[in-house]
């Protein structure tokens, strides 16, 4: 098999061929576009290739157009690779050299690719998450603008109606008038597109059986039933409930050797948008049987600043050990019963 290491850039792929026994056959460059790709692969036509390119963006795109070449592609995860190949000097051309010797001793640190309708249901909730973040900037921007000027805001939605009826009677100087307006109208822009991504993820959650069943968690609605179930993929590949939770990013770094045992914040490994969702789901799980005792004892423990936080991130890893069971064995929320008080 020929080994091929591929590192990708805006403007090139720098490729490097490696033989069946790990000696180099060439190098060199090819454009990044499907053209250029399959070009790169008419020249080993008749021959078995395994090709590795980096995660990152475009990666994914290079993967699909090779291995519909007749390839067979890994996408690496680019901080293993660093960590098994340490480099002192880092350019495109080693980087390719690294990529093509992982393939060759067969140590490719590869990630799990989605299918074509996840990466679909991915882009569709993180594309609602992206218009929700613009829709949050633009209202702190207003906010921090009626502080400057020292204005108060008496009511409790400044973008409800009786909030809109307040701005409409400030006088903000022109300035900082005209600037309010563009973001209100930005805003009811986002709304409008929010809406509708709303409306699509709840029509498509319900033909998934996966969303169905997540909505019998507590705290997981459409939306955030949606999101899980794209951002977990295969509940296969995690063999059990720590994989999971480990995945999500929730819980600590952690750092042994000999008598030191050292905790530090959250790994956040994993997706982002998968430990926002279940972070949102808490806001209601942490008022279920289940959840509310241990989620106030832990409060109650570390006191009103830490308290509320260190108890979200716990009840949300108790919720992604909850959502294994339940895609695992296909069946829905069943928490276990709280234990009986022992009698003297």
């Amino acid at each position: 098999m020929v080994h091929v290491g591929l590192d990708l850039s805006r403007k090139r792929l720098d490729v490097c061929v490696l033989d069946p026994d790990g000696v180099l056959r060439c190098r060199l460059p090819a454009p990044p576009d499907a053209d250029g790709l399959r070009g790169l692969a008419a020249r080993f036509e008749g021959s078995q290739v395994r090709g590795v390119v980096e995660s990152m963006t475009g990666a994914r795109f290079v993967h699909d157009v090779l291995e519909g070449c007749g390839w067979v592609v890994e996408v690496a995860d680019a901080a293993r690779v660093k960590a098994l190949a340490p480099l002192t000097a880092k350019t495109d051309r080693i980087d390719a050299r690294v990529l093509a010797d992982l393939s060759f001793r067969d140590l490719i640190p590869a990630v799990w690719l989605p299918p074509p309708e996840v990466r679909g249901m991915r882009e569709l909730a993180r594309f609602r998450l992206h218009l929700v973040k613009h829709r949050t900037a633009l209202k702190n921007r207003i906010h921090s603008s009626l502080i400057s000027w020292g204005i108060g805001v008496p009511v409790s939605d400044l973008f409800g109606v009786g909030g809109r009826n307040l701005l409409a009677r400030l006088e903000l100087p022109p300035a900082w008038r005209d600037t309010t307006q563009a973001a209100l109208e930005t805003i009811d822009h986002l709304d409008e597109q929010i809406a509708d991504c709303d409306r699509q993820l709840r029509h498509a959650g319900q033909a998934d059986p996966t969303v169905r069943l997540l909505q019998t968690a507590p705290g997981i609605g459409p939306i955030l039933g949606f999101t899980i179930a794209a951002e977990i993929g295969d509940i296969g590949r995690f063999p059990n409930p720590k994989h999971l939770v480990g995945y999500t990013g929730l819980c600590p770094r952690v750092h042994q050797s000999g008598d030191s045992d050292w905790r530090g914040p959250l790994a956040k490994h994993g997706p982002r948008w998968l430990r926002w969702a279940l972070i949102e789901a808490v806001t209601w799980a942490s008022q279920h049987p289940a959840y509310s005792q241990r989620y106030q004892t832990t409060t109650r423990r570390l006191g009103r600043q830490r308290g509320p936080a260190v108890a979200r991130v716990d009840c949300a890893r108790q919720l992604a050990t909850a959502i294994w069971w339940m895609l695992t064995r296909q069946q829905p929320f069943q928490p276990a019963s709280p234990a009986s008080p022992l009698v003297a």
